[in-house]
């Protein structure tokens, strides 16, 4: 009669450790985003001015170019919430519309700089030699020119033109210090194994710069394409305060500060709301900008908060 043997249970068995996925770059940028409150604080406040711009005039009854004979320099009340000018114009309605120009400029002419900064200087850094030392020499002519003050002798053709002639004045005049150091990072990265296997497998000198050069400098890329909103908003409000940019019937959060500059202490509303809607949102991409260089410096102070 046959038995049932007992069956041994004691043979060692090799554990071989599951091997875990590399993390990305991205993943590791948004992780340490999410523990930076300023990255939360000045994205909801960027959040919300991008909403105003678009929707914050759709709960008025005034355009910005209504005017109310009935109520002229009025100070804010429930019918004109931020106030009204000379001329019976809600300021409010206003706000909103200048803030649209200024930010849309601003989301423009910021990230084209950086656009042509990556161009420019990774062809620079790439290719070297002559090619590189004529590109270098041009952006030390530029460097040394006083670009607000061309922008100024520039404004009287700019007058003539749209708000999108200075859009392209302000990418032109914004991209030559990142350029600088895209160029410098090329140097070091144009020589490394994955560019050189794809320049020994024929691989395209706009692909190699595309797929290769410039997504490896895109985190400076990125925090500069953010400051560049910052800078492009300023210099256009600038211009606009002395009557330089956005040109009537057109409203700029510059023309509605110029309007009321001089009226800052009699009637302070035509001043202030235009001012503090300014002030509050560069903060906000201030803030974020912040955020993401922490976030993108791996020597920077993540948890310093």
């Amino acid at each position: 009669m046959a038995t049932d043997l007992p069956i041994s249970t004691t043979a060692d068995t090799e554990v071989v450790p599951r091997r875990s996925k590399p993390t990305s770059r991205l993943t590791l940028v948004w992780r340490r985003l999410r523990s930076t409150p300023r990255f939360w604080v000045g994205g909801i406040m960027l959040g919300f001015f991008v909403l105003f711009a678009i929707f914050g005039n759709t709960i008025n009854i005034y355009t910005p170019t209504d005017q109310d004979i009935h109520a002229l320099n009025e100070a804010p009340s429930p019918q004109h919430w931020f106030g009204t000018n000379t001329i019976g114009q809600d300021i409010y309605a206003q706000t909103v519309a200048g803030l649209q120009k200024s930010l849309l400029i601003g989301i423009i002419a910021g990230p084209a700089a950086s656009l042509l900064a990556a161009i420019i200087g990774s062809t620079a850094g790439y290719f070297g030699g002559r090619i590189e030392v004529v590109i270098v020499w041009f952006i030390n002519l530029l460097l040394v020119l006083p670009a607000f003050f061309i922008l100024v002798l520039l404004a009287p053709m700019l007058r003539q033109l749209s708000w999108m002639a200075i859009v392209v004045f302000l990418a032109l005049f914004g991209w030559m210090i990142m350029a600088q150091v895209v160029r410098n990072q090329t140097k070091a990265i144009k020589d490394r194994d994955f560019v050189k296997a794809a320049r020994y497998m024929g691989v395209s000198t706009p692909r190699i710069l595309s797929r290769h050069i410039i997504p490896n400098v895109a985190s400076i890329l990125i925090v500069d394409a953010t400051l560049g909103v910052v800078s492009a908003i300023l210099t256009e409000t600038s211009l606009s305060y002395f009557n330089l940019g956005i040109q009537k019937p057109d409203v700029s959060i510059g023309t509605l500060l110029a309007e009321g500059s001089g009226a800052a202490v009699t009637r302070p509303w035509l001043f202030v709301f235009p001012a503090g809607v300014l002030v509050l949102m560069l903060f906000a991409i201030s803030l974020m900008a912040d955020a993401l260089r922490d976030a993108i410096d791996p020597t920077s102070g993540v948890n310093r908060d």
